[in-house]
């Protein structure tokens, strides 16, 4: 059986939160964390992560959902650049997909959505000692108060895409 690995870029909030929401998830296979720059105007780096996911255990509909509700996609604020809410795509067909799932998205939100659809264009991994910063630190204060929090919402709105084992310390 051929497994297709798709990949996709999200940025939005901090890179760790980022990435313990989507390393959390069955059918993702590899996330990279790191930053992501894509061209002008959008071309200085911005914190985000890259998702390597198995698209017949996940889809790219349920990750951008996830996204969305797992960082603030609607609030515009002066941290904007360092955390640039974005899905960046790596063809033009998934760019295609990201517009019209945005579309599609928007309609489920009472404010505007300002999260960008935009092209990849260079990642930057973060230093070795951040990575994979959530699960070696779940007891860490940000870890408790930001990320937490964000997983609790994976398990209560996303369950059957959650990596149970993966988070099973989280207290409800």
């Amino acid at each position: 059986m051929d497994i297709k690995i798709s990949k996709i870029g999200f940025g939005g909030g901090c890179h760790w939160c980022t990435e313990a929401v989507f390393q959390s998830l069955l059918g993702v296979e590899k996330v990279e964390q790191g930053f992501v720059a894509s061209t002008k105007p959008n071309n200085s780096f911005s914190e985000a992560v890259i998702v390597h996911f198995n698209s017949k255990c996940i889809t790219l509909n349920t990750l951008i959902e996830i996204h969305l509700l797992t960082h603030s996609s609607k609030s515009s604020h002066f941290m904007r650049e360092k955390y640039r809410s974005a899905i960046y795509t790596f063809d033009n067909g998934q760019q295609e997909a990201a517009n019209s799932l945005m579309v599609k998205f928007q309609k489920k939100f009472n404010d505007e959505l300002i999260t960008k659809v935009l092209p990849f264009k260079y990642f930057e991994p973060s230093k070795e000692n951040f990575i994979n910063y959530y699960f070696e630190n779940p007891e860490k204060p940000f870890c408790e108060t930001f990320i937490s929090p964000k997983l609790k919402l994976l398990v209560r709105q996303f369950s059957k895409f959650v990596d149970h084992k993966k988070i099973a310390h989280i207290k409800n």
